[in-house]
């Protein structure tokens, strides 16, 4: 046996959906407003996984632009129909109102990690969709939102039946459940002649969990199972919080397992906040006298050490990969040449400034997720800002209400009051470090370095600290106080957040778009607190 330690996907990689296709297990996990859309990993043990692709096109026009934090791909759902492999899932485009405004897009490859279809456009009544094949035939199931003044925005689970090649309904939209908690996320088996409906239950906070329910038909009545499968809301000390969102899988060998989220938090002053965002993670599975999943160690408490059948010989030949792919990411659209060049400057990536670090539109932005407590990040960077309005550098980022960022850039002549003169072409070059969380942005230090010299900067992350430094005479100089990471997580404020920190680069010049950085030497390093 092999001993897997959980999260098996660690940082930013949350709802993940598991499916088997001969020997390989696969889980594509939500992106929402980043890209690469829908990344997938790969594994033939369900210990060791690796990055396979993305489903590259997965958002027409491949821009997310306007998509507000949080938005974009949700809970795209993975199966495998014995001939190819399906995707489905919603692009949500409003967050916070009654509305979700979002479409529901399928697409298919004869690969996993392969080339996807065109995706095409289906029944849209809610978020969190999924296939379910059934003797050859295809089953959309949802959940769906009612709207209206005094409506549940969760109104239960719905099912429709699709003709495989047009999709197009048949028949009508049955209703399988409705409970009074909060339920989404569904997921539909079949197995000695049960329909089993698997539910997340809760919400995707703290509360998070997971529901069976069952029935003789597919179109139900469905009874609902009195003991959750998942959860870790009663206690708050286990390990993995927010345990919920699961997928069942049978090995080759008869054996079941199933994929979740969670979360591994930290514990501050201000309460239980994740900075990592929600993870992917796999249970044992077993099924009792009376024929429901329960989890193989007994209780619903998520383990962080499941064991799981060792599989001879390698895992696969490592996916190639190079350029600005993958672990890189970006906001809202793919990293484009026009301002984002690896080829100008050999060894260097050079970004041309476009929008500022709140835009939900055109950020120069390049980063990649932090999976650890304990981190850092450093890059060496080349830049000869004119005007405050330009400025290039290092940043920690959740979203455009929480980030840090340690950037080159201009400043008044000493003594000069701030007051927008950067026509007048005189002033110095500076490190500002800002902090922006939900109260606004503020400027923590300004540091004056030599123009045109590359700096190289850094940031150390330990738990809810974050100290950034650069290089000057060969030593690290601290620059500000440590700063309080912890904000950037999803438990942080008063919106709703579903992704996770990340630490990268980037630039902008908010009059020409025309300002460019040279970066090297990005280096982060992620390591168990």
């Amino acid at each position: 046996m092999t001993v897997l330690r959980n999260p098996v996907i660690r940082g930013f990689a949350p709802d993940p959906s598991l499916v088997r296709s001969g020997d390989w297990y696969y889980v594509a996990t939500s992106s929402f407003e980043w890209f690469p859309t829908i990344p997938i990993h790969r594994s033939r043990d369900l210990a060791h996984w690796e990055y396979a692709g993305h489903v590259r096109g997965a958002v027409p026009g491949d821009s997310l632009a306007g998509v507000p934090d949080s938005g974009g791909i949700w809970a795209p759902s993975l199966s495998w129909d014995g001939e190819r492999f399906w995707m489905v899932y919603s692009i949500v485009r409003s967050i916070g109102t009654p509305y979700f405004d979002l479409d529901t897009y399928v697409t298919t490859a004869t690969e996993a990690d392969g080339k996807w279809a065109a995706p095409r456009r289906v029944a849209s009544h809610g978020f969190d969709p999924a296939f379910f094949h059934d003797e050859g035939r295809l089953w959309l199931l949802n959940m769906q939102s009612d709207h209206r003044p005094g409506g549940e925005r969760f109104a239960g689970i719905v099912v429709t039946e699709l003709d495989r090649d047009s999709l197009a309904p048949l028949g009508g939209t049955h209703l399988l459940l409705q409970h009074e908690r909060l339920i989404e996320g569904p997921k539909l088996l079949r197995r000695e002649g049960w329909y089993y409906l698997v539910l997340a239950e809760g919400g995707t906070g703290f509360e998070h969990g997971v529901r069976v329910a069952r029935s003789r038909t597919i179109t139900g009545p469905y009874e609902l199972d009195g003991t959750p499968l998942l959860t870790s809301r009663d206690d708050p000390s286990v390990p993995l919080q927010k345990a919920g969102h699961a997928e069942l899988v049978e090995t080759p060998d008869g054996e079941w397992f199933m994929s979740h989220l969670a979360a591994r938090p930290l514990r501050t002053p201000d309460g239980l906040r994740c900075t990592l965002g929600r993870e992917t993670a796999i249970q044992a599975v077993t099924w009792d006298a009376d024929g429901r999943p329960r989890l193989r160690h007994g209780g619903w408490h998520p383990a962080a050490e499941v064991e799981v059948p060792t599989r001879p010989g390698p895992l696969s030949p490592a996916p190639r990969i190079d350029g600005l792919s993958w672990p890189w990411s970006t906001l809202r659209g793919h990293p484009d040449p026009s301002w984002a060049d690896t080829g100008s400057r050999p060894g260097w990536i050079r970004l041309r400034g476009r929008q500022g670090p709140e835009s939900l539109w055109e950020q120069s932005l390049l980063a990649q997720r932090i999976t650890e407590h304990r981190a850092e990040a450093e890059v060496t960077v080349e830049a000869t800002p004119r005007t405050f309005t330009q400025a290039a550098g290092l940043v920690l980022r959740y979203n455009t209400a929480s980030y840090l960022a340690l950037d080159v850039t201009w400043a008044e002549p000493k003594g000069e009051p701030q007051r927008g003169q950067q026509w007048k072409g005189a002033g110095r070059t500076v490190l500002r470090l800002l902090e922006r969380d939900e109260q606004g942005a503020r400027q923590v230090a300004l540091v004056d370095v030599e123009a045109a010299d590359p700096v190289t900067l850094g940031v150390s992350v330990d738990g809810a600290d974050a100290q950034f430094w650069f290089v000057r005479d060969g030593a690290r100089t601290p620059v500000g106080p440590p700063l309080d990471f912890s904000r950037l997580s999803d438990d942080y404020g008063s919106r709703l957040r579903f992704t996770g920190a990340f630490a990268g680069i980037h630039a902008h010049d908010l009059v020409d778009a025309a300002f460019t950085a040279d970066f090297t030497g990005f280096r982060l390093t992620c390591t168990p607190r």
